[in-house]
């Protein structure tokens, strides 16, 4: 499922924010149910909250509350707007749930049907989502290279021109990868919690609730369009959601 699902982290920026980079084009989001790339992008944000975001406080000496992230277009096509309603899903758990945890998403190597997906997609962003997009020029380098160093980019951004988002020739710098520190540790410690929790016993896992706005609040047809679909996961199994006390090491 991960392979189908490219996210990782390559680093901080110079503010301290993590840096989390997406491969949008080359994620197919075809090995499993709509269900569980949601529990999945829930289980990230929540050990981004709980782990990371606290260790990078410790690191540079002050309030780290945000993140920066990466958004990798290699490989677009048409056909990803099959996934419409995953990618509304999970823009609305975050639009409601974590809604200040993301202070710029930065779009690269955005092919030249990019703007038709975007035409797309953009109404059923909320319209604070919408002002933190930005959409630079090729693979983002020197734009990205302003806010962090070389050794956080994203390794799809180090070359000059665009490039493919899945492989890195050193797989290391590759943050997609599941022999990367981020996923090394992330991964670790879902194991130990297990081991923990209940050793002979299968983890039963709570029930998966999203809250949606007050009608006198959003009154938008995205929003009801958007619950409707929600309401479908209601009584699916939802995402153990323990992810703290986890030390991490600096990468």
């Amino acid at each position: 499922m991960r392979d189908s699902q490219l996210i990782g982290m390559s680093g901080y920026s110079r503010e301290g924010l993590p840096v989390f980079a997406i491969g949008v084009g080359l994620s197919t989001l075809d090995k499993a149910s709509v269900h569980y790339y949601v529990q999945s992008h829930i289980q990230i944000n929540e050990y981004r909250d709980c782990i990371i975001l606290p260790f990078a406080s410790k690191k540079y000496g002050r309030p780290v509350t945000t993140c920066v992230k990466v958004l990798d277009m290699t490989g677009l096509k048409l056909s990803a707007l099959g996934q419409i309603k995953l990618l509304t899903i999970i823009s609305t758990v975050d639009d409601l749930n974590y809604p200040e945890k993301t202070k710029t998403y930065y779009i690269v190597n955005a092919p030249y049907i990019f703007s038709a997906c975007w035409k797309v997609v953009k109404p059923l962003l909320q319209e604070r989502t919408r002002k933190k997009i930005q959409v630079l020029p090729g693979n983002g380098r020197d734009e990205l290279l302003k806010i962090m160093d070389l050794a956080s980019l994203p390794h799809f951004c180090k070359k000059e021109g665009s490039g493919s988002s899945r492989h890195a020739e050193n797989a290391a710098e590759n943050c997609y990868s599941l022999d990367h520190p981020f996923h090394q540790q992330l991964y670790n410690y879902i194991k130990q919690q297990c081991l923990i929790t209940e050793p002979d016993k299968p983890i039963k896992q709570g029930s998966f609730h999203v809250d949606l706005p007050e009608e006198a609040v959003e009154r938008t047809e995205i929003a009801k369009t958007i619950e409707s679909e929600l309401h479908k996961f209601e009584n699916g199994d939802g995402l153990s959601r323990s992810v703290s006390g986890l030390k991490i090491n600096d990468y």
